[in-house]
């Protein structure tokens, strides 16, 4: 067993008067953070801080609406820790070419990406996320699943890909945290005078999210043994165009600098 195992087992009980997360609102810290994320992608911590500092109520609004939908209720009803899930390798091996879970697989793969170093990450800086209650199990859910919004829709780790995950998410998750990232990075990425639309690939982004379905209620399971092709349609979301006009090496822009 991982440490990481022995720290999600090891979740302790909140009381009922107990809530997971601090709703306030710190825009300073989120600027701070921000600063620092633009000056490194890499640092993940940065994004959490962030996240911690805007998302407000936006985790327990979500995990309202979750209940509100027949398939949401019945993910919130198992319970499912898709962290575990995802690092079932036996589990993530199994699925054919072309699948969600091929596509998944492959992606994570040559990048050393893992949802337990995702978790590891977050719990630096919120620690409360591992608590037993289900509001903090909607946000682990909603942090586990950032690799496979990746694949769903089409871009890259990259400076670029990620500022247009996060805008996506910031459609879908109502965030502010993923919408500050999201326009940070665009803002940044632009300042390389290239005259590339990193702006519009971010914009495209945003409004993809809007009118996807909405992911969170999905059975990932499920999902994973889906065509990916299938996925992308039955969801509608629709293909990054603008980004993947940016040839792949110029995706990093200002950011890398």
């Amino acid at each position: 067993m991982t440490a990481v195992d022995l720290a999600i087992d090891s979740r302790p009980e909140l009381s009922v008067s107990d809530r997971p997360y601090d709703y306030s609102i710190r825009p300073l810290a989120a600027l701070r953070a921000l600063k620092k994320l633009i000056a490194n992608k890499e640092d993940t911590e940065q994004v959490f801080l962030i996240m911690q500092a805007l998302s407000g109520r936006s985790t327990p609004r979500g995990y309202a609406r979750l209940l509100d939908s027949p398939e949401g209720g019945r993910q919130a009803y198992l319970r499912e820790e898709l962290s575990h899930r995802l690092m079932d390798q036996a589990w993530v091996a199994s699925f054919a070419p072309g699948t969600v879970g091929a596509a998944y697989r492959d992606f994570i793969a040559p990048r050393g990406l893992t949802a337990y170093g995702l978790a590891e990450d977050s719990r630096k800086v919120n620690g409360s996320i591992e608590v037993a209650h289900p509001v903090a199990w909607y946000g682990r859910r909603m942090r586990d699943v950032h690799d496979i919004w990746h694949v769903l829709t089409g871009h890259g780790t990259d400076a670029l890909g990620e500022a247009c995950v996060v805008a996506f998410s910031y459609a879908q998750t109502k965030s502010f945290g993923f919408g500050l990232i999201a326009m940070g990075a665009a803002y940044q990425l632009s300042k390389s005078k290239s005259g590339l639309p990193y702006a519009k690939a971010v914009w495209q982004a945003w409004r993809n999210g809007t009118k996807a379905k909405w992911l969170a209620e999905q059975d990932y399971e499920r999902l994973f043994a889906e065509p990916l092709d299938q996925a992308r349609t039955r969801l509608n979301i629709a293909p990054p165009t603008i980004y993947e006009s940016i040839p792949a090496g110029l995706r990093d822009g200002s950011m890398a600098a």
